[in-house]
C-alpha cells in the first residue's frame, strides 16, 4: 500500500505539462488512427462542414475566454494569461462574418453538445478555477501546434484566398515563434502551485475536455447527416454561387482569382454526398484536436 502510494507521489512529481500529455496519450493515439484524420489530410473537406466547425469553436472560445478574463488575476491561472498571443474569439468572429455575412450571429447553430461544453467551461471558471488551465492548455497549445498544417489543408481544399480570409482562427499574429512560446507557456504552467489532489483533478479535467470535444464532433456529425444547414434547407447551388460571388467582391479578392474562390461553396456541395459530409465534418474536428494536441 505504502509502496503504491509512493510510486503515485513520485509519478505526480513530474511537470504538469508532461503529466497532461501522458494522461491523454491514449485518446491521442485513438484519434490519430481514425480514418477521419486521413480523409482531412487528403483535403476532403467541404465549406458546409468547415462553417459548422467554426461556429461551434466560436461558442467554445467565447465561454473559455470569458472565464479566463474572470480569473486573469487569480493565482491559479494568472501565470498563463496570454490574451494577446492566444485568444481566438475575435479571430473566429472575423471568419464567421466572412463565411456567413454580417448577420452571422443569427445564422450559426449551437448544438446541444456544444452547449454542454460551454456550460462546463462556465462551471469551471466560476466554481473550480484551478481546473481552467486544463481547458486552456488543451485548446490553445493544440491549436498553436497543429494550426499551420490545418490552415494549409483547409486553404487548399476550400480554395480560400491566399490573403487569409476565412482562416483567422489559425493565425496567431501575437506569436512570432511557436516553439519558444510553447516552452514559455509550459514553464509557466509547470510553476503553478498545486497539491497532489489538485494536480490529479487537473489531469482528469484535461481528459474531460477531450471527451467534450468528441461529443461536439458527434453532434455535428448528426447535424450534417440530416442535410440542412443551420436548421434550414441547404441553399440552391445557384443562390450559393451568387452569395459567394458577392462575398468575394466584399472582401476585395484579386481579379482573376475570384472564380476559383467564389465556387468553393457550390463545389463542396456538389462533390459530397450526405454520408460523406458527416465523415468529413468529423474528420476536420478530430484532426483539429488530435494533430494539435499530439504536437504539444
Amino acid at each position: 500500500m505504502e509502496t503504491s502510494q509512493a510510486r503515485s507521489s513520485e509519478s505526480m512529481s513530474k511537470d504538469l505539462s508532461e503529466l497532461m500529455k501522458e494522461a491523454t496519450k491514449e485518446v491521442h493515439e485513438q484519434a490519430e488512427n481514425t480514418p477521419f484524420m486521413k480523409n482531412f489530410q487528403k483535403g476532403q473537406v467541404s465549406l458546409h462542414e468547415f462553417k459548422l466547425v467554426t461556429a461551434s469553436l466560436y461558442f467554445i472560445y467565447s465561454a473559455l475566454e470569458e472565464e479566463i478574463e474572470r480569473n486573469k488575476d487569480n493565482p491559479v491561472y494568472a501565470p498563463v494569461y496570454f490574451p494577446g498571443e492566444l485568444h481566438r474569439k475575435a479571430a473566429l468572429e472575423k471568419d464567421l462574418e466572412y463565411f456567413y455575412g454580417s448577420n452571422w450571429r443569427e445564422e450559426i447553430p449551437c448544438p446541444e453538445a456544444t452547449q454542454k461544453y460551454v456550460a462546463r467551461l462556465h462551471d469551471v471558471g466560476k466554481n473550480h478555477p484551478e481546473l481552467l488551465v486544463a481547458h486552456a492548455y488543451t485548446r490553445y497549445l493544440g491549436d498553436l501546434s497543429g494550426g499551420q498544417v490545418l490552415k494549409k489543408i483547409a486553404q487548399k481544399a476550400l480554395q480560400l484566398p491566399s490573403t487569409g480570409e476565412g482562416l483567422a482562427f489559425f493565425t496567431f499574429d501575437g506569436v512570432s515563434n511557436a516553439t519558444k512560446f510553447k516552452q514559455l507557456y509550459r514553464s509557466r504552467m509547470n510553476a503553478l502551485e498545486m497539491d497532489l489532489a489538485t494536480k490529479k483533478r487537473v489531469l482528469e479535467e484535461a481528459k474531460k475536455a477531450f471527451l467534450l470535444n468528441i461529443q461536439v464532433f458527434e453532434a455535428l456529425q448528426e447535424l450534417v447527416s440530416k442535410g440542412p444547414e443551420n436548421g434550414h434547407p441547404v441553399q440552391p447551388k445557384a443562390e450559393l454561387r451568387t452569395r459567394n460571388t458577392n462575398k468575394s467582391h466584399e472582401h476585395g479578392l484579386v481579379p482573376g482569382k475570384d472564380s476559383k474562390t467564389t465556387n468553393r461553396g457550390s463545389t463542396g456541395m456538389m462533390l459530397t454526398t450526405p454520408l460523406v459530409r458527416w465523415i468529413l465534418a468529423l474528420s476536420f474536428l478530430a484532426t483539429t484536436v488530435a494533430v494539435g494536441l499530439f504536437a504539444m
